[in-house]
């Protein structure tokens, strides 16, 4: 039964021309300073430094506009987003509020000006912190020590598989153990990043309870097993009770044992990954410690592991001296080499660190605990609305932060999919859910998280919605097939937009293909 007050809505629509459009020959909104007398008699000419085969024949050709028409343009194209703007249930990434005072910090002179190369003396404060966070994280994990230079949960699942093929190597065992076991219900990247590094997958299928059994788990653990790469709780919502069997049976046989903690938001405070067992863990930063998610940067998978796979840790590492300072120190002999440049996304650690200091270790278990809350809210509201199924609906043990839900017998009835009607949703001022990962084993999914930042308003206003438009689905499918009509573009064509002909990245290949 709905039980919000449905608002009307309808996103600007502003037929925004491109920047380069907007131009004007002679514009500005801002002068470079004439170069100072003093540094110009002590220089040569600023030209002259430059190689003359790198020296422009021609000005670059950019925009001319005035202060203010910047800032109108780039306002218009904000109000134009089609995500993030309304209530975003987006399952499996955490979406959460990002501090502004957060945002406040990492914009300062004293990091955003910043060098790597520069003197860690002149660095101290953000060496600090980084090392502070490594300390709190070890303590949520039980872990030895935390890197940051992986630039996201796939490239921490990269370090992972790299790390696995390093500490073989120096055993000898390399050509032996060359097969990594993971599970239908893990992250794809955690058997994509394996494959990439050279291993063997073996994927183990989920069975009756909702996760695989440890006999399925023995029949394919050997002497030629690299690592588990996992995560637990899953994306369906579901925790395996048998997890620590499972680490001593792959580490009884040689194997190392990675956790994917990109679903820890529900767990967090409960769960320390070194205490089930784990010699590596990774977190996302950019989501469940409160940085900005932003599509593919800036992000940061931190990469925890115990005392034997340190050195073959990436570096350079973050170190405390004796006397308080703190200092980098180069990767080892036996480490991977870097996985992305210097030592991390230094910004993002800022607003992780800022975040979890703010929350402190009740915050984080509130937080958690609100999480698994809401999540069975929804889902005791989200399972009356005729046409919704969650993922092995057999299974009656409540679920964790997320639960996969199915409009499979929505689409049965009324031939309206599930991105019919996540289209049709953001007509009502409510951001697209998210599906699933690929390949899809759950008909028509979709997988809300609300987390902790959701009010209950919120999460019935987004149920509302669904149920609505699961309405609309049975009297008028057509309205439903063909949204978004409230957007600011509509559904689109199948075009594909992979055909170099249909996409422009610059300005010049714009004007060839579109002003012809």
């Amino acid at each position: 039964m709905i039980k919000s007050k449905i608002r009307k809505y309808h996103a600007p629509v502003w037929d925004e021309p491109l920047v380069m459009d907007l131009s004007a020959p002679g514009r500005r909104g801002a002068f470079a300073p004439e170069l100072e007398e003093k540094i110009a008699k002590a220089t040569s000419e600023p030209s002259a430094l430059i190689p003359a085969s790198l020296a422009r024949k021609t000005p670059p050709s950019l925009p001319e506009l005035s202060e203010f028409e910047v800032q109108r343009h780039y306002l218009h194209l904000s109000q134009q987003t089609l995500g993030m703007m309304g209530i975003s249930l987006f399952g499996t990434c955490t979406m959460k509020y990002n501090p502004r005072i957060n945002e406040r910090l990492v914009y300062q002179p004293f990091v955003a000006e910043m060098h790597p190369h520069q003197d860690p003396e002149t660095m101290q404060g953000l060496l600090e912190i980084v090392y502070r966070f490594d300390e709190i994280l070890r303590s949520l994990s039980g872990l030895d020590k935390f890197v940051f230079q992986a630039g996201g949960g796939a490239d921490a699942a990269y370090t992972m598989a790299t790390i696995t093929r390093a500490y073989h190597a120096s055993r000898g065992e390399l050509a032996q153990r060359n097969e990594i076991i993971t599970t239908t219900q893990a992250h794809p990247c955690n058997p994509a990043t394996a494959a990439a590094a050279g291993f063997k997958i073996i994927t183990l299928p989920l069975e009756e309870d909702g996760y695989p059994s440890v006999e399925a788990l023995k029949a394919v653990v050997s002497e030629r097993t690299a690592a588990l790469m996992v995560n637990n709780p899953d994306d369906i919502g579901i925790y395996n009770p048998h997890i620590k069997e499972w680490v001593k049976v792959v580490r009884e046989a040689g194997g190392l044992c990675f956790y994917d903690h990109a679903n820890f938001n529900g767990v967090m405070t409960r769960i320390r990954a070194a205490d089930i067992g784990f010699d590596a863990c990774m977190y996302m930063l950019h989501k469940t410690f409160g940085g900005l998610k932003g599509g593919g940067g800036p992000a940061v998978g931190a990469f925890g592991c115990n005392e034997k796979l340190i050195p073959f840790l990436p570096g350079p590492t973050v170190e405390k001296n004796s006397d308080g300072s703190f200092y980098l120190k180069k990767e080892g002999a036996n480490s991977v080499g870097r996985v992305r440049e210097f030592f991390g996304n230094v910004p993002v650690v800022i607003r992780a660190y800022s975040w979890t200091r703010a929350m402190g270790i009740d915050g984080l278990r509130d937080a958690a605990n609100i999480s698994v809350l809401a999540n069975n809210y929804m889902e005791k509201r989200l399972l009356q609305i005729p046409g919704v199924t969650k993922a092995l609906p057999e299974l009656t043990q409540r679920r964790l932060e997320m639960t996969r839900y199915s409009l499979g017998e929505l689409t049965a009835e009324t031939g309206v999919n599930c991105i019919d009607v996540q289209n049709r949703m953001t007509d009502y001022g409510v951001d697209a859910f998210w599906l699933s990962h690929e390949p899809w084993f759950i008909p028509e999914p979709f997988t809300p998280e609300a987390g902790e930042l959701w009010s209950i308003e919120d999460l019935d206003y987004w149920i509302d919605v669904l149920e609505l438009v699961c309405n609309e689905a049975r009297s008028n499918p057509e309205m439903v097939r063909t949204a978004p009509h409230n957007q600011v573009v509509a559904k689109q064509g199948s075009i594909n937009l992979n055909e170099p002909e249909n996409w422009a990245t610059t300005y010049r290949a714009y004007k060839r293909k579109y002003k012809k």
